[in-house]
Protein backbone atom coordinates (compact mmCIF):
# COMPACT_ATOMS: atom_id res chain seq x y z
CA UNK A 1 0.00 0.00 0.00
CA UNK A 2 1.26 3.48 -0.93
CA UNK A 3 3.99 2.24 -3.29
CA UNK A 4 3.90 3.16 -7.12
CA UNK A 5 3.77 0.57 -9.76
CA UNK A 6 3.77 0.23 -13.80
CA UNK A 7 1.41 -2.46 -14.24
CA UNK A 8 0.71 -4.44 -17.65
CA UNK A 9 -3.60 -5.07 -18.42
CA UNK A 10 -3.28 -9.18 -19.17
CA UNK A 11 -6.64 -9.31 -19.84
CA UNK A 12 -10.40 -7.06 -19.60
CA UNK A 13 -12.84 -9.61 -19.95
CA UNK A 14 -16.09 -8.52 -21.61
CA UNK A 15 -18.86 -7.17 -19.01
CA UNK A 16 -16.40 -6.34 -16.30
CA UNK A 17 -15.84 -2.93 -14.67
CA UNK A 18 -11.90 -3.56 -13.85
CA UNK A 19 -9.00 -5.11 -16.12
CA UNK A 20 -6.79 -7.58 -14.65
CA UNK A 21 -2.93 -6.66 -14.56
CA UNK A 22 0.81 -7.52 -13.14
CA UNK A 23 3.71 -5.66 -11.34
CA UNK A 24 6.00 -5.10 -14.24
CA UNK A 25 8.50 -2.52 -11.81
CA UNK A 26 7.57 -0.99 -8.71
CA UNK A 27 8.83 2.76 -8.70
CA UNK A 28 8.65 2.89 -4.90
CA UNK A 29 6.84 4.92 -2.06
CA UNK A 30 4.26 7.50 -3.31
CA UNK A 31 6.03 11.14 -3.13
CA UNK A 32 9.50 9.87 -2.75
CA UNK A 33 11.62 12.05 -5.38
CA UNK A 34 12.71 9.43 -7.15
CA UNK A 35 9.85 7.14 -7.36
CA UNK A 36 7.81 10.48 -8.71
CA UNK A 37 10.45 11.31 -11.33
CA UNK A 38 10.46 7.51 -12.85
CA UNK A 39 6.68 7.94 -12.89
CA UNK A 40 6.99 11.09 -14.97
CA UNK A 41 9.26 9.53 -17.40
CA UNK A 42 7.05 5.89 -17.32
CA UNK A 43 3.52 8.23 -18.18
CA UNK A 44 5.38 9.66 -20.87
CA UNK A 45 6.97 5.91 -22.21
CA UNK A 46 9.90 7.30 -21.60
CA UNK A 47 13.09 4.68 -20.17
CA UNK A 48 14.91 5.14 -17.01
CA UNK A 49 17.98 3.11 -17.65
CA UNK A 50 19.68 1.21 -20.63
CA UNK A 51 19.32 -2.62 -21.21
CA UNK A 52 22.27 -4.62 -19.80
CA UNK A 53 22.72 -5.78 -23.50
CA UNK A 54 23.32 -1.96 -24.81
CA UNK A 55 25.28 -0.99 -21.86
CA UNK A 56 27.68 -4.55 -22.45
CA UNK A 57 27.97 -3.62 -26.02
CA UNK A 58 28.71 0.41 -24.90
CA UNK A 59 31.55 -0.78 -22.70
CA UNK A 60 33.56 -3.52 -25.66
CA UNK A 61 33.85 -0.14 -27.97
CA UNK A 62 37.70 0.82 -27.93
CA UNK A 63 38.44 4.19 -27.20
CA UNK A 64 41.86 3.77 -28.85
CA UNK A 65 42.18 5.69 -31.94
CA UNK A 66 44.62 4.20 -34.60
CA UNK A 67 47.06 5.92 -36.79
CA UNK A 68 45.51 4.81 -39.70
CA UNK A 69 42.26 6.74 -38.30
CA UNK A 70 44.36 10.09 -37.70
CA UNK A 71 45.50 10.08 -41.20
CA UNK A 72 42.35 9.65 -42.44
CA UNK A 73 41.26 13.11 -40.69
CA UNK A 74 41.90 16.56 -40.80
CA UNK A 75 44.42 17.31 -38.18
CA UNK A 76 43.41 20.25 -35.53
CA UNK A 77 45.36 18.92 -32.22
CA UNK A 78 47.91 21.91 -32.67
CA UNK A 79 45.44 24.69 -33.21
CA UNK A 80 43.62 26.34 -30.44
CA UNK A 81 40.79 24.93 -29.27
CA UNK A 82 38.34 25.30 -26.12
CA UNK A 83 34.97 23.91 -24.75
CA UNK A 84 32.52 26.09 -23.51
CA UNK A 85 29.51 24.55 -21.34
CA UNK A 86 27.39 24.98 -18.42
CA UNK A 87 29.21 24.53 -15.32
CA UNK A 88 27.62 21.16 -14.43
CA UNK A 89 28.11 19.37 -17.93
CA UNK A 90 29.04 16.25 -18.08
CA UNK A 91 29.07 15.74 -22.17
CA UNK A 92 30.68 18.20 -24.12
CA UNK A 93 29.62 17.46 -27.70
CA UNK A 94 31.25 20.95 -29.50
CA UNK A 95 34.20 22.52 -29.74
CA UNK A 96 35.35 25.82 -31.01
CA UNK A 97 38.93 26.13 -32.72
CA UNK A 98 40.76 30.02 -33.77
CA UNK A 99 43.67 30.23 -35.75
CA UNK A 100 44.37 33.79 -37.57
CA UNK A 101 45.06 33.50 -41.41
CA UNK A 102 46.99 36.35 -43.39
CA UNK A 103 45.42 39.39 -44.36
CA UNK A 104 42.78 40.04 -41.01
CA UNK A 105 40.98 35.96 -42.08
CA UNK A 106 40.02 34.19 -39.50
CA UNK A 107 39.80 30.07 -39.42
CA UNK A 108 37.04 29.21 -37.73
CA UNK A 109 36.18 25.27 -36.48
CA UNK A 110 33.00 24.21 -35.51
CA UNK A 111 34.11 20.83 -33.94
CA UNK A 112 31.06 18.03 -33.29
CA UNK A 113 31.75 14.53 -31.80
CA UNK A 114 31.94 12.17 -34.05
CA UNK A 115 29.06 10.43 -32.42
CA UNK A 116 29.16 7.77 -35.86
CA UNK A 117 32.31 6.53 -35.49
CA UNK A 118 31.52 4.59 -32.51
CA UNK A 119 27.40 4.07 -32.99
CA UNK A 120 27.63 2.32 -36.29
CA UNK A 121 23.90 1.70 -38.27
CA UNK A 122 22.18 -1.41 -37.30
CA UNK A 123 24.22 -2.32 -34.20
CA UNK A 124 21.65 -2.58 -31.09
CA UNK A 125 23.14 0.61 -29.83
CA UNK A 126 21.84 2.39 -32.51
CA UNK A 127 18.92 1.24 -32.74
CA UNK A 128 18.24 2.08 -28.79
CA UNK A 129 19.47 5.60 -29.54
CA UNK A 130 16.92 5.94 -32.76
CA UNK A 131 14.20 4.59 -30.26
CA UNK A 132 14.93 7.18 -27.45
CA UNK A 133 15.08 9.94 -30.18
CA UNK A 134 16.69 12.52 -27.46
CA UNK A 135 18.18 13.02 -24.16
CA UNK A 136 15.58 13.87 -21.86
CA UNK A 137 16.52 17.12 -19.43
CA UNK A 138 13.93 16.82 -15.99
CA UNK A 139 14.36 19.65 -13.41
CA UNK A 140 17.22 17.27 -11.27
CA UNK A 141 19.02 14.44 -14.24
CA UNK A 142 19.43 14.09 -17.91
CA UNK A 143 17.96 10.83 -19.20
CA UNK A 144 20.93 10.17 -21.63
CA UNK A 145 19.63 8.44 -25.26
CA UNK A 146 23.84 7.12 -25.28
CA UNK A 147 24.93 5.13 -22.45
CA UNK A 148 27.43 7.15 -20.07
CA UNK A 149 30.96 5.21 -21.88
CA UNK A 150 29.82 7.15 -24.70
CA UNK A 151 28.15 10.90 -23.96
CA UNK A 152 30.19 11.24 -20.92
CA UNK A 153 33.56 9.51 -22.04
CA UNK A 154 34.26 8.28 -25.64
CA UNK A 155 32.33 11.01 -27.73
CA UNK A 156 32.72 13.56 -24.66
CA UNK A 157 35.24 16.39 -26.03
CA UNK A 158 37.13 16.29 -22.85
CA UNK A 159 40.09 18.91 -22.65
CA UNK A 160 43.84 17.49 -23.13
CA UNK A 161 42.84 14.53 -25.03
CA UNK A 162 42.94 13.54 -28.53
CA UNK A 163 39.45 13.32 -30.04
CA UNK A 164 37.27 12.29 -33.22
CA UNK A 165 35.11 14.91 -34.85
CA UNK A 166 33.04 15.89 -37.21
CA UNK A 167 33.77 19.50 -38.42
CA UNK A 168 32.66 22.42 -40.25
CA UNK A 169 35.80 25.04 -40.54
CA UNK A 170 35.37 28.63 -41.91
CA UNK A 171 37.18 31.53 -43.28
CA UNK A 172 35.91 34.46 -42.33
CA UNK A 173 36.81 38.32 -42.39
CA UNK A 174 36.99 40.75 -40.01
CA UNK A 175 33.07 41.17 -40.91
CA UNK A 176 32.08 37.93 -40.03
CA UNK A 177 31.24 36.99 -43.37
CA UNK A 178 32.27 33.59 -44.50
CA UNK A 179 35.03 33.36 -47.68
CA UNK A 180 35.42 29.62 -47.90
CA UNK A 181 33.91 26.56 -45.90
CA UNK A 182 35.21 22.70 -45.71
CA UNK A 183 33.11 19.41 -43.86
CA UNK A 184 34.48 16.56 -42.78
CA UNK A 185 36.08 14.59 -40.38
CA UNK A 186 39.07 15.89 -38.12
CA UNK A 187 41.15 14.84 -34.76
CA UNK A 188 41.02 17.60 -32.36
CA UNK A 189 42.66 18.30 -29.04
CA UNK A 190 41.26 20.50 -26.75
CA UNK A 191 43.32 23.14 -24.61
CA UNK A 192 40.75 23.87 -22.09
CA UNK A 193 37.10 23.85 -21.02
CA UNK A 194 35.51 26.88 -20.42
CA UNK A 195 31.91 27.10 -18.50
CA UNK A 196 29.90 30.20 -19.20
CA UNK A 197 30.54 32.36 -16.42
CA UNK A 198 34.35 32.10 -16.95
CA UNK A 199 34.02 33.01 -20.36
CA UNK A 200 31.76 35.77 -19.44
CA UNK A 201 34.72 37.46 -17.22
CA UNK A 202 36.79 37.12 -19.74
CA UNK A 203 34.01 38.69 -22.27
CA UNK A 204 33.14 41.73 -19.55
CA UNK A 205 36.68 42.67 -18.14
CA UNK A 206 38.90 41.72 -20.98
CA UNK A 207 41.53 39.38 -19.17
CA UNK A 208 41.64 35.63 -18.43
CA UNK A 209 43.24 32.70 -19.73
CA UNK A 210 42.66 32.92 -23.57
CA UNK A 211 41.18 36.27 -23.39
CA UNK A 212 42.57 36.84 -26.83
CA UNK A 213 40.64 33.93 -28.76
CA UNK A 214 37.84 34.52 -26.32
CA UNK A 215 37.34 38.22 -27.83
CA UNK A 216 37.60 37.60 -31.25
CA UNK A 217 35.06 34.84 -31.02
CA UNK A 218 32.44 36.96 -29.16
CA UNK A 219 33.32 39.71 -31.96
CA UNK A 220 32.55 37.29 -34.67
CA UNK A 221 29.78 35.90 -33.01
CA UNK A 222 28.23 38.86 -32.36
CA UNK A 223 28.20 40.73 -35.98
CA UNK A 224 26.32 36.92 -36.65
CA UNK A 225 24.03 37.78 -34.05
CA UNK A 226 23.49 41.38 -35.60
CA UNK A 227 23.15 40.18 -38.91
CA UNK A 228 20.42 37.59 -38.18
CA UNK A 229 18.23 39.93 -36.50
CA UNK A 230 18.68 42.49 -38.97
CA UNK A 231 17.01 39.85 -41.91
CA UNK A 232 14.47 38.96 -39.63
CA UNK A 233 14.89 36.59 -37.08
CA UNK A 234 13.61 36.20 -33.13
CA UNK A 235 15.36 36.82 -30.04
CA UNK A 236 13.50 34.92 -27.76
CA UNK A 237 15.44 35.24 -24.63
CA UNK A 238 13.22 33.38 -22.30
CA UNK A 239 13.98 32.84 -18.47
CA UNK A 240 14.81 29.95 -17.19
CA UNK A 241 13.27 28.53 -14.21
CA UNK A 242 15.10 26.04 -12.26
CA UNK A 243 15.35 24.78 -8.57
CA UNK A 244 17.53 24.59 -5.77
CA UNK A 245 16.99 21.05 -4.52
CA UNK A 246 18.43 19.56 -0.74
CA UNK A 247 20.45 15.92 -0.68
CA UNK A 248 16.51 14.10 -0.75
CA UNK A 249 15.57 15.96 -3.71
CA UNK A 250 13.39 18.65 -2.31
CA UNK A 251 13.15 22.08 -3.83
CA UNK A 252 14.13 24.60 -1.20
CA UNK A 253 14.52 27.94 -3.55
CA UNK A 254 13.91 28.74 -6.80
CA UNK A 255 16.66 31.00 -9.21
CA UNK A 256 16.75 31.91 -12.97
CA UNK A 257 18.74 31.27 -15.54
CA UNK A 258 19.22 34.22 -18.62
CA UNK A 259 21.21 33.90 -21.48
CA UNK A 260 24.31 36.00 -21.60
CA UNK A 261 26.88 36.89 -23.84
CA UNK A 262 29.11 33.68 -23.70
CA UNK A 263 25.77 32.01 -24.27
CA UNK A 264 25.13 33.56 -27.75
CA UNK A 265 29.11 33.45 -28.00
CA UNK A 266 28.52 29.39 -28.52
CA UNK A 267 24.94 29.73 -30.14
CA UNK A 268 25.34 31.65 -33.00
CA UNK A 269 28.69 29.21 -33.90
CA UNK A 270 26.44 26.68 -33.54
CA UNK A 271 23.52 27.87 -35.67
CA UNK A 272 26.50 29.19 -38.59
CA UNK A 273 27.61 24.97 -38.82
CA UNK A 274 23.66 23.89 -39.13
CA UNK A 275 22.89 26.68 -41.50
CA UNK A 276 26.22 26.00 -43.99
CA UNK A 277 25.67 22.26 -43.38
CA UNK A 278 21.69 22.14 -44.65
CA UNK A 279 22.71 25.30 -47.75
CA UNK A 280 25.67 22.42 -48.52
CA UNK A 281 22.97 19.70 -49.26
CA UNK A 282 19.57 21.60 -49.72
CA UNK A 283 21.26 24.54 -52.05
CA UNK A 284 21.38 23.47 -55.54
CA UNK A 285 21.02 24.98 -58.90
CA UNK A 286 17.89 25.56 -60.35
CA UNK A 287 16.33 22.23 -61.98
CA UNK A 288 18.29 20.03 -59.96
CA UNK A 289 17.44 17.46 -57.53
CA UNK A 290 18.36 18.19 -53.71
CA UNK A 291 19.76 14.67 -52.26
CA UNK A 292 17.47 13.30 -49.50
CA UNK A 293 18.50 15.26 -45.98
CA UNK A 294 17.07 16.59 -42.52
CA UNK A 295 16.15 19.77 -41.96
CA UNK A 296 14.89 21.41 -38.59
CA UNK A 297 11.99 23.10 -40.48
CA UNK A 298 9.75 25.85 -38.92
CA UNK A 299 6.56 27.32 -40.55
CA UNK A 300 5.38 31.06 -40.78
CA UNK A 301 3.20 31.83 -37.84
CA UNK A 302 -0.87 31.50 -38.27
CA UNK A 303 -1.91 35.24 -39.38
CA UNK A 304 -5.25 34.92 -37.05
CA UNK A 305 -2.91 34.00 -33.89
CA UNK A 306 0.18 37.32 -34.38
CA UNK A 307 -3.38 39.66 -34.77
CA UNK A 308 -5.03 37.84 -31.44
CA UNK A 309 -1.38 38.72 -29.87
CA UNK A 310 -0.97 42.01 -31.34
CA UNK A 311 -4.59 43.19 -29.78
CA UNK A 312 -3.20 41.21 -26.08
CA UNK A 313 -0.35 43.53 -25.72
CA UNK A 314 -1.69 46.64 -26.66
CA UNK A 315 -3.14 46.55 -23.38
CA UNK A 316 0.01 46.34 -22.04
CA UNK A 317 1.03 49.57 -24.15
CA UNK A 318 2.70 47.83 -26.47
CA UNK A 319 2.53 47.50 -30.43
CA UNK A 320 3.40 44.68 -32.52
CA UNK A 321 3.17 45.29 -36.40
CA UNK A 322 1.71 42.22 -38.54
CA UNK A 323 2.55 43.63 -41.81
CA UNK A 324 5.63 41.55 -43.29
CA UNK A 325 7.61 38.41 -41.85
CA UNK A 326 10.49 41.30 -41.51
CA UNK A 327 8.08 43.95 -39.31
CA UNK A 328 6.63 41.14 -37.85
CA UNK A 329 10.06 40.09 -36.56
CA UNK A 330 11.61 43.39 -35.91
CA UNK A 331 8.67 44.67 -33.99
CA UNK A 332 8.77 41.38 -32.04
CA UNK A 333 12.13 41.85 -31.06
CA UNK A 334 11.05 45.29 -29.98
CA UNK A 335 8.70 44.05 -27.96
CA UNK A 336 11.34 41.83 -26.21
CA UNK A 337 13.17 44.34 -25.27
CA UNK A 338 10.75 46.56 -24.19
CA UNK A 339 9.38 44.44 -21.29
CA UNK A 340 12.57 43.37 -20.04
CA UNK A 341 12.44 43.00 -16.24
CA UNK A 342 9.12 44.40 -16.25
CA UNK A 343 6.02 42.56 -14.27
CA UNK A 344 4.72 41.00 -17.53
CA UNK A 345 7.79 40.11 -19.44
CA UNK A 346 7.45 36.70 -18.70
CA UNK A 347 3.96 35.78 -19.85
CA UNK A 348 4.20 37.87 -22.60
CA UNK A 349 7.44 36.32 -24.23
CA UNK A 350 5.64 33.14 -23.22
CA UNK A 351 2.48 33.98 -25.13
CA UNK A 352 4.46 34.95 -27.55
CA UNK A 353 6.57 31.85 -28.03
CA UNK A 354 3.11 29.90 -28.25
CA UNK A 355 1.73 32.21 -31.01
CA UNK A 356 4.85 30.40 -33.06
CA UNK A 357 4.80 27.28 -35.33
CA UNK A 358 6.33 24.15 -33.34
CA UNK A 359 9.64 23.65 -35.18
CA UNK A 360 9.99 19.70 -36.13
CA UNK A 361 12.16 17.87 -37.99
CA UNK A 362 11.78 17.21 -41.82
CA UNK A 363 13.30 16.11 -45.50
CA UNK A 364 10.53 18.31 -46.97
CA UNK A 365 12.23 22.00 -46.26
CA UNK A 366 10.38 24.81 -45.97
CA UNK A 367 13.41 27.08 -43.82
CA UNK A 368 13.21 28.24 -40.88
CA UNK A 369 10.90 31.09 -39.96
CA UNK A 370 12.47 31.98 -36.19
CA UNK A 371 15.50 32.23 -36.98
CA UNK A 372 15.20 34.01 -40.82
CA UNK A 373 17.30 30.64 -42.74
CA UNK A 374 16.17 29.42 -45.75
CA UNK A 375 18.23 26.47 -45.04
CA UNK A 376 18.56 24.85 -41.43
CA UNK A 377 19.23 21.75 -39.70
CA UNK A 378 20.83 19.91 -36.72
CA UNK A 379 24.25 19.07 -36.84
CA UNK A 380 25.96 19.95 -33.81
CA UNK A 381 24.73 17.50 -30.80
CA UNK A 382 24.74 14.15 -31.79
CA UNK A 383 25.87 13.33 -28.39
CA UNK A 384 21.81 13.97 -27.03
CA UNK A 385 20.01 14.36 -30.62
CA UNK A 386 18.96 11.19 -32.82
CA UNK A 387 18.43 13.74 -35.87
CA UNK A 388 21.85 15.52 -35.57
CA UNK A 389 23.30 11.41 -35.98
CA UNK A 390 21.07 11.11 -39.13
CA UNK A 391 22.90 14.19 -40.37
CA UNK A 392 26.65 13.25 -39.91
CA UNK A 393 25.29 10.19 -41.66
CA UNK A 394 23.91 11.95 -45.10
CA UNK A 395 26.92 14.42 -45.14
CA UNK A 396 29.34 12.04 -44.62
CA UNK A 397 27.79 10.07 -48.02
CA UNK A 398 27.58 12.89 -49.74
CA UNK A 399 31.25 13.90 -49.04
CA UNK A 400 31.48 10.27 -50.27
CA UNK A 401 30.26 10.79 -53.60
CA UNK A 402 27.06 8.14 -52.40
CA UNK A 403 23.83 8.54 -54.38
CA UNK A 404 20.74 9.97 -52.31
CA UNK A 405 19.12 8.24 -49.49
CA UNK A 406 15.49 6.54 -49.58
CA UNK A 407 13.04 9.92 -48.90
CA UNK A 408 10.32 7.73 -47.33
CA UNK A 409 12.33 6.06 -45.18
CA UNK A 410 14.13 9.19 -44.03
CA UNK A 411 10.51 10.92 -43.73
CA UNK A 412 9.45 8.50 -41.24
CA UNK A 413 12.65 8.72 -38.97
CA UNK A 414 11.95 12.74 -38.86
CA UNK A 415 8.29 12.23 -38.00
CA UNK A 416 9.99 9.59 -34.95
CA UNK A 417 12.61 12.48 -33.94
CA UNK A 418 10.09 14.94 -33.85
CA UNK A 419 7.57 12.96 -31.71
CA UNK A 420 10.66 11.74 -29.23
CA UNK A 421 11.43 15.31 -29.12
CA UNK A 422 7.96 15.98 -27.73
CA UNK A 423 7.46 13.77 -25.64
CA UNK A 424 10.75 14.68 -23.83
CA UNK A 425 9.45 18.35 -23.73
CA UNK A 426 6.17 17.85 -22.41
CA UNK A 427 8.11 15.07 -19.41
CA UNK A 428 10.22 18.02 -18.50
CA UNK A 429 7.71 20.24 -18.34
CA UNK A 430 5.82 18.02 -16.16
CA UNK A 431 9.05 17.56 -13.64
CA UNK A 432 8.96 21.14 -13.34
CA UNK A 433 5.69 21.37 -12.65
CA UNK A 434 5.36 18.70 -9.60
CA UNK A 435 8.61 21.00 -8.17
CA UNK A 436 6.12 23.92 -8.38
CA UNK A 437 3.64 22.04 -6.13
CA UNK A 438 6.29 20.69 -4.01
CA UNK A 439 7.64 23.81 -3.09
CA UNK A 440 4.35 25.66 -2.51
CA UNK A 441 3.28 22.88 -0.43
CA UNK A 442 5.12 24.33 2.59
CA UNK A 443 3.21 27.67 1.69
CA UNK A 444 -0.29 26.53 2.25
CA UNK A 445 -2.50 29.99 3.00
CA UNK A 446 0.54 32.56 2.30
CA UNK A 447 -0.33 35.54 -0.56
CA UNK A 448 1.65 36.31 -3.65
CA UNK A 449 1.17 38.30 -6.52
CA UNK A 450 0.80 37.09 -9.87
CA UNK A 451 -0.55 37.53 -13.47
CA UNK A 452 -3.36 35.71 -15.18
CA UNK A 453 -1.71 34.05 -17.91
CA UNK A 454 -4.47 31.67 -19.10
CA UNK A 455 -8.37 31.86 -19.02
CA UNK A 456 -10.88 28.93 -19.71
CA UNK A 457 -14.11 28.02 -18.40
CA UNK A 458 -13.49 26.03 -15.29
CA UNK A 459 -10.83 29.61 -13.82
CA UNK A 460 -7.85 31.10 -14.92
CA UNK A 461 -4.02 30.76 -14.09
CA UNK A 462 -2.03 32.62 -12.40
CA UNK A 463 1.58 32.78 -12.57
CA UNK A 464 3.40 34.18 -9.80
CA UNK A 465 5.44 36.85 -10.19
CA UNK A 466 8.42 35.93 -7.36
CA UNK A 467 8.90 32.72 -9.03
CA UNK A 468 7.17 31.72 -11.63
CA UNK A 469 5.01 28.57 -10.17
CA UNK A 470 1.62 28.70 -11.69
CA UNK A 471 -1.87 27.64 -10.10
CA UNK A 472 -5.03 28.03 -11.19
CA UNK A 473 -8.09 29.92 -9.25
CA UNK A 474 -11.55 27.93 -10.19
CA UNK A 475 -14.43 29.57 -10.65
CA UNK A 476 -15.95 27.74 -8.18
CA UNK A 477 -13.54 29.99 -5.23
CA UNK A 478 -14.73 33.26 -7.13
CA UNK A 479 -17.68 33.58 -4.27
CA UNK A 480 -18.78 37.21 -5.25
CA UNK A 481 -20.81 36.30 -8.70
CA UNK A 482 -21.44 33.90 -11.04
CA UNK A 483 -18.81 34.00 -13.72
CA UNK A 484 -19.41 33.06 -17.71
CA UNK A 485 -15.90 32.31 -19.72
CA UNK A 486 -16.01 35.08 -22.84
CA UNK A 487 -14.25 33.11 -25.28
CA UNK A 488 -13.59 35.64 -27.58
CA UNK A 489 -12.13 37.89 -25.10
CA UNK A 490 -10.13 35.21 -23.33
CA UNK A 491 -11.92 36.41 -20.15
CA UNK A 492 -14.16 35.58 -17.27
CA UNK A 493 -16.73 38.25 -16.75
CA UNK A 494 -19.01 38.45 -13.65
CA UNK A 495 -22.97 37.97 -14.71
CA UNK A 496 -24.31 40.63 -12.19
CA UNK A 497 -20.89 43.16 -11.72
CA UNK A 498 -19.36 42.78 -14.78
CA UNK A 499 -15.96 41.87 -12.87
CA UNK A 500 -13.43 41.08 -15.49
CA UNK A 501 -10.51 38.82 -14.83
CA UNK A 502 -8.44 38.21 -18.04
CA UNK A 503 -5.10 37.46 -19.56
CA UNK A 504 -2.16 39.75 -18.19
CA UNK A 505 -4.34 41.20 -15.30
CA UNK A 506 -2.62 41.23 -12.02
CA UNK A 507 -3.97 39.95 -8.98
CA UNK A 508 -3.01 39.06 -5.22
CA UNK A 509 -3.59 35.18 -4.59
CA UNK A 510 -3.82 32.75 -1.71
CA UNK A 511 -2.42 29.13 -1.80
CA UNK A 512 -5.30 26.81 -0.92
CA UNK A 513 -4.20 23.42 -2.41
CA UNK A 514 -1.20 21.92 -3.60
CA UNK A 515 -2.24 18.19 -5.05
CA UNK A 516 1.35 16.39 -5.54
CA UNK A 517 -0.45 13.68 -7.26
CA UNK A 518 -1.99 15.50 -10.05
CA UNK A 519 0.69 18.57 -9.94
CA UNK A 520 -1.88 20.60 -9.49
CA UNK A 521 -1.94 24.50 -7.47
CA UNK A 522 -5.22 25.88 -6.85
CA UNK A 523 -5.03 29.75 -5.60
CA UNK A 524 -8.13 31.89 -4.42
CA UNK A 525 -8.28 35.26 -4.50
CA UNK A 526 -6.62 37.25 -1.63
CA UNK A 527 -9.00 38.74 0.60
CA UNK A 528 -7.84 42.13 -0.39
CA UNK A 529 -8.07 41.74 -3.83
Amino acid sequence: DGEKVIARITEWPKGTKNPFGEVVEVLGKVGAHETEMHAILAEFELPNHFPETITQEAEKISGEISREEIKRRRDFRKVKTITIDPADAKDFDDALSIKAMKDGIWEIGIHIADVGHYVRTGTKLDEEAYMRGTSVYLVDRVVPMLPERLSNELCSLKPNEDKLCFSAVFHMNEKAEVLDQWFGKTIIHSDRRFDYAQVQEIIENSEGEMKDEILKLHELSSMLRSLRFKKGAFSFERVEVKFQLDNTGKPIGVYFKEAKDSNWLIEEFMLLANKKVAEKIGKVKKGTQAKTFVYRIHDRPDPEKIMNFSNFVHRFGYSLKTGTDQAIAHSMNKLVHDIKGKNEQYILESLAIRTMAKAKYSGKNIGHYGLAFPFYTHFTSPIRRYPDLMVHRLLQSYLDGEKSENSRKNEMRCEHSSSREELAVQAERASVKYKQVEFLKDHIGEEYDGIISGVNEWGFYVELTDNHCEGMVPVRELSDDFYEYDESNYCLVGARTRRRFEIGQPVRVEIIRADLARRQLDFALASND
